[in-house]
Formats: structure tokens, sequence, C-alpha cells
């Protein structure tokens, strides 16, 4: 099960350098490189949800790649940095964070 849920965080990493690239990329290598970590992160999710309940690994996915997306931009990008951004990342995390939590084998397997 733990395998699964790597996939789930590597394909959010993923996400984020495929959203990040969307916005940064300005030629065909880079443009290409988007397309792949477009391709990767899809991939590794459809993978992840054949054990994994998908709509708690879609929110964990989804979450790891806004939280990060966020991050990256204002620690790298020069995004203004501001409090509420932070606070609101957290409380997205708390909410993917328990999710993943309350999520047991059973719910997994499609049991009630």
């Amino acid at each position: 099960m733990n395998r699964y849920w790597g996939l789930v965080l590597i394909a959010g990493l993923f996400e984020i350098g495929w959203v990040i690239g969307l916005k940064h990329s300005y030629n065909a290598l880079t443009w290409m490189a988007t397309g792949v970590a477009i391709f990767v992160s899809m991939y590794l999710l459809v993978l992840s949800t054949r054990k994994l309940p998908t709509g708690t690994a879609y929110a964990v996915f989804t979450g790891i790649g806004t939280s990060g997306t966020v991050i990256l931009e204002m620690l790298v990008f020069g995004e203004p940095f501001k409090l509420a951004k932070l606070l609101l990342i957290i409380l997205l995390v708390c909410g993917v964070a328990g999710l993943k939590l309350v999520t047991t084998e059973q719910d997994a397997q499609g049991g009630n």
C-alpha cells in the first residue's frame, strides 16, 4: 500500500513541474519537458489508483501540486509572499493529510 502512496507523491512532484512549466516554458526543450512531466504525473496517478481510492489519491495529488507550486513560485520565481497564502496552504495540507489518515485499506479495496 505504501508503494502506491509513494507513486502519488512522485506524481504530485511532477505536477509541480508541469504547472510551473506551463508558465515558464520558453522554447521547444522546455515545452517538451513540460509535456513529459504531464504524462509522467498522470501515468503515476493512474497507476496509484489501482490500489488506492481515486478520490483520496486525487485530493492528495492536487494538494501536493497546489501547495508545492505556490511555495516554489514564492521561493524561486519572486511571487509576493502573503501570510494568507501560507495559512491557506497549511489548511490545504492538513485537509489532505486528514483524508489520507482516515482512508483505510478496506476503503482502498472498494469496501464499505
